[in-house]
């Protein structure tokens, strides 16, 4: 698996397998497959109510701790820096491990300067290899960076062929701060999974759509984490690594972004609102 190389020396699998919206009870199941088929990098949080189904998982697995890389991410309800500290552990017990090789701050929202202080100090104890945030905006990731001692190293953010994160990936890149993508297939939204564009480029190669839409991914160098339920679906998003897009069809595919969420805008009034409502 190729892998990137965070500033700090940890050496991070660009691609891996997510759980978000899977459920607790299939949790277990869909991680011991994709470890099987061959994905040695699994992104929870605790928000997604799983990571004790992503623990048992890989411990059944037989796959050495150091041969795995595990993320989560910390949920609004639990910033600050005492419970956020908190959390962190009770994600060790979850994740039933001594570390978490990448944990972040899950939203900008709530005091993320007390839970961020809390990252830095497990990252400093051992107890995670590497920290960061997720769904920061440039001005939110720009701020946080310019005020901590231990500047974030990846922001995971919605990045699909339709929100393509041009802009933001350049202040990333200033700040030496590795792109993550979530919803990397955009969850099927905008009539993904028939996109003209991106069918055709992929008979040249005799590759499906969401393969062509991963294999853009990686070469933008984002990190990935596509998910799936289903086994057979699996291997095949993880079979992208057998062919490279030309620069042709990389512009081609640049000419689909809107530059606008299919999900969430984080600085509306409204999404904020929400989010407040989600704190419990």
């Amino acid at each position: 698996m190729k892998t990137i190389k965070l500033y700090n020396g940890v050496q991070m699998p660009q691609m891996g397998y997510g759980v978000y919206q899977v459920s607790p009870e299939e949790c277990e199941r869909c991680v011991s497959d994709a470890l099987s088929v061959g994905y040695r990098m699994v992104d929870t949080a605790q928000a997604y109510h799983n990571e004790e189904g992503v623990g048992k998982a890989w411990r059944k697995s037989g796959i050495l701790r150091e041969d795995l890389f595990l993320v989560s991410k910390i949920w609004i309800s639990d910033y600050g820096y005492e419970k956020a500290k908190a959390s962190i552990d009770e994600s060790l017990r979850k994740l039933q491990t001594d570390y978490i090789d990448l944990m972040l701050l899950h939203q900008p929202f709530c005091d993320r300067y007390g839970a961020y202080r809390a990252l830095m100090e497990a990252y400093r104890e051992g107890k995670l290899r590497a920290i960061g945030v997720s769904n920061f905006y440039p001005d939110h990731l720009i701020d946080l960076a310019s005020n901590v001692e231990i500047k974030p190293m990846v922001n995971q953010v919605e990045m699909h062929v339709f929100d393509q994160q041009v802009k933001a990936q350049k202040y990333m890149e200033e700040l030496d701060c590795r792109i993550m993508s979530w919803g990397p297939l955009a969850e099927g939204r905008n009539s993904f999974f028939t996109n003209e564009l991106l069918a055709g480029i992929g008979r040249q190669y005799g590759k499906t759509v969401p393969q062509v839409a991963l294999r853009w991914l990686l070469q933008r160098g984002a990190i990935i984490i596509p998910k799936s339920t289903h086994k057979e679906r699996m291997v095949e998003n993880l079979n992208i690594f057998d062919f490279q897009l030309s620069e042709d069809d990389m512009a081609q595919i640049q000419k689909l972004d809107t530059g606008k969420s299919l999900f969430f805008d984080h600085h509306d009034g409204d999404v904020t609102k929400m989010f407040m409502g989600w704190r419990g």
